[in-house]
């Protein structure tokens, strides 16, 4: 932990829109160097912190997100971990809740914020968001009391919300507000003052030493599934040879055809050792195995109930499950466990 009298920030720039600026030949976006961002914020100095920078280099657009780069993000914290009381991320938002979901998973034990945040419009735009969501992310990431960090946990920050990283999803690709998190509320509110919501936050009980775990397996995919699905088709994803984890998108309440042969062929994959995951494709609500017959009949043939699990957490808690190379029922007896608080029990 920082011993200086100051809080000490460290502000990670992994790319994405915040640090956009426009091209002068084909006028589009591309990403450009942190100090190009504090540039556009003396702001910065007003804090009463000791705050630093880490680029990464080169700067990834969100959409390139991958595992390999969840490892080096959760690397970076994990080496620079005992030198900063809080990390403030700035990344894409098209991705966020997955790498946000992801790292929840893999910092065991974490005891200081890990606060990510981004914006809509590049930093240098004049009506652009992401002056107020990194300024209030950074007081967030700084705040303490009775010399706690606030928020110990790894969260996301926009539009005055601050939501668990990875109870949240992007809803939205136009406004400012382009973050939900319909089934766990908001960890704190910014307004004139910041509300911080005590009894959502988690508080460890015992301060132990931080864990970077950097295994994940990435033999995984999601099935969303529609109305007039192919036989043919659901046969060739599920027969994919790599396959181990699958994240199944259902209706409402975890609801899926009856067909015998859409039945069959999950059968057939849960037996042959593929762990599916059944979340709904709701943006609220939770999975409820045996309401309707269409979910119970699921549930026998042996898919998981990922309960009120986001599409986001479910697909890196199964890559970081996996990758941890766990028995399967040990892989499926965490999936129904709160690892990091992603799921309501």
């Amino acid at each position: 932990m920082s011993t200086a009298l100051k809080p000490s920030i460290l502000i990670i720039y992994t790319g994405g829109t915040i640090g956009m600026i426009t091209e002068p030949l084909t006028r589009s976006l591309v990403p450009v160097d942190f100090n190009e961002i504090s540039a556009q914020l003396p702001e910065l100095l007003r804090f009463d912190l000791n705050l630093s920078t880490y680029t990464f280099n080169p700067v990834v657009d969100s959409s390139n997100i991958t595992p390999k780069f969840w490892i080096e993000l959760a690397q970076v914290i994990g080496r620079e971990y005992l030198n900063y009381d809080g990390f403030v991320i700035l990344h894409g938002t098209d991705t966020m809740c997955y790498t946000a979901s992801a790292l929840s998973f893999m910092l065991e034990n974490l005891n200081k914020p890990v606060v990510f945040t981004g914006s809509q419009l590049p930093i240098g735009v004049l009506r652009t968001d992401g002056k107020e969501n990194l300024l209030t992310a950074i007081e967030i990431a700084a705040e303490r009391k009775n010399n706690q960090p606030m928020v110990p946990e790894v969260c996301v920050f926009f539009q005055n919300k601050l939501y668990r990283g990875n109870r949240t999803s992007k809803h939205n690709a136009e406004y400012f507000n382009a973050f939900v998190s319909e089934n766990y509320p908001p960890l704190a509110e910014a307004g004139i003052s910041i509300h911080y919501n005590y009894g959502a936050i988690h508080y460890p009980v015992n301060q132990k030493q931080l864990k970077v775990h950097t295994l994940l397996n990435d033999q995984v995919a999601i099935l969303k599934l529609f109305p007039g699905i192919r036989q043919d088709f659901v046969e060739t994803f599920l027969a994919l040879p790599w396959l181990k984890g699958l994240v199944l998108e259902t209706f409402g309440a975890g609801n899926a055809t009856t067909a015998d042969w859409f039945i069959d062929l999950i059968r057939a994959a849960c037996d042959r050792g593929v762990i599916i995951l059944n979340v709904t494709q709701c943006p609220a609500g939770a999975v409820n195995p045996g309401k309707y017959e269409t979910s119970r009949l699921l549930h026998h043939a042996g898919v998981i109930n990922g309960r009120d699990l986001t599409t986001e957490a479910a697909i890196t808690k199964l890559m970081f499950l996996l990758g941890q190379v766990l028995y399967p029922d040990i892989v499926k007896e965490y999936l129904n466990v709160s690892i990091s608080g992603e799921i309501t029990i």
